[in-house]
C-alpha cells in the first residue's frame, strides 16, 4: 500500500446525499477479480444517460476534473451494502481521499484498509466546498494526514479526526497484517519468555 502523508490535488464534487455503494460500483461487477482495474466501473450507471452515452453533466465526465484525487460528497456517502469493491473503484480510479460530513461505517473502515482516507468535515464546510468546486472546476484541495488538516481552495484550514492506529498504517503504507509482521521480534521474544516461565 502506498504511504499517505499529504496530497494537493483536484477535487471532484458529488453534490448528492446518500450515494450508496451500488451507485459507486453496480452489483453486476462484484464478481470481477481484484486484479481488474475497478476504476472502470466507478459510478458506471449514474455517469451515463439512458442510451449508455456519457452524461456531460456528471462531474467525472468533465475534463476539468481529470486527475482528481479527492472526492467531495454530501452526507452518508457510500452507505448501503458492505462491498469492498466500492473502495477499489475509487482507489483504482486514482482517488486517495474522500471528504464528506458522514460516511457509511463499513465503507470508511474498508477505505482505511485500502489506502483511501475518509475525512469527515462539518456539513456547512462541505456544502461551501461543493459550491466552490462546481463554480470553479479544477480547484485543488490539500489533505495533510500528518497535521490532520484539510486546506480548501479559499485557503481556510480545517482539522479532522482519525483513529491513531489507522493513521499510523496509512502514513507508513502498511495494512494490519504488515503491522503485525513488524512486531514479529517482540512477539517471538514474548513467546520465548512465556515458554520459559510456564514450563
Amino acid at each position: 500500500m502506498e504511504p499517505f502523508r499529504r496530497i494537493d490535488a483536484v477535487a471532484l464534487p458529488i453534490a448528492r446525499p446518500n450515494v450508496d455503494t451500488d451507485q459507486i460500483t453496480p452489483g453486476r461487477f462484484l464478481h470481477k477479480p481484484r486484479s481488474d482495474n475497478h476504476g472502470t466501473y466507478l459510478f458506471h450507471d449514474i455517469r451515463r444517460l439512458a442510451d449508455g452515452s456519457p452524461d456531460p453533466d456528471f462531474p467525472l465526465n468533465q475534463p476539468a476534473y481529470d486527475g482528481a484525487q479527492v472526492i467531495v460528497a454530501e452526507h452518508n456517502f457510500a452507505c448501503g451494502s458492505s462491498r469492498e469493491n466500492a473502495v477499489w473503484a475509487l482507489h483504482d480510479h486514482g482517488f486517495r481521499a474522500a471528504i464528506a460530513p458522514s460516511f457509511g461505517d463499513i465503507f470508511a473502515s474498508n477505505g482505511l484498509k485500502n489506502g483511501l482516507l475518509p475525512v469527515r468535515l462539518p456539513a456547512e464546510v462541505v456544502a461551501a466546498l461543493l459550491e466552490t468546486l462546481a463554480a470553479e472546476p479544477g480547484s485543488r484541495v490539500q489533505v495533510d494526514l500528518e497535521s490532520q488538516t484539510v486546506t480548501l481552495p479559499d485557503g481556510s484550514v480545517h482539522p479532522f479526526e482519525i483513529d491513531p492506529f489507522a493513521r499510523h498504517c496509512l502514513l507508513n503504507g502498511i495494512d494490519e497484517l504488515a503491522y503485525t509482521q513488524e512486531l514479529a521480534p517482540e512477539i517471538d521474544a514474548f513467546m520465548a519468555r512465556y515458554g520459559r516461565e510456564n514450563r
